[in-house]
């Protein structure tokens, strides 16, 4: 269980750097879903199920969601016609 919980650790460290470096849009938010699903499971760990629930209804969900649709507002996800177009 200790090397279960040094590796969430780990991960969630990786996750938190990588979502600072990464210059790709879409994949610093899939990151940041991640980490907040990561956190969600040390939550549960820590026994704080109500923090769980938070953390992955507010963190992975309706934030990441609200990311995604300002990516397609501000044009940042070309649908696949615009990039078959260039093609």
């Amino acid at each position: 269980m200790k090397a279960f919980e040094i590796l969430l650790l780990v991960s969630l460290i990786v996750c938190a750097v990588s979502v600072a470096v990464i210059r790709d849009l879409l994949t610093s938010i899939i990151i940041f879903m991640s980490y907040s699903l990561i956190m969600c499971v040390i939550w549960v760990l820590l026994q704080s199920p109500d923090l769980a629930i938070t953390e992955a209804a507010v963190g992975a969900g309706v934030t990441s969601i609200l990311f995604f649709v300002t990516l397609k507002k501000i044009r940042a996800i070309r649908k696949e016609e615009d990039q078959d177009e260039q093609a």
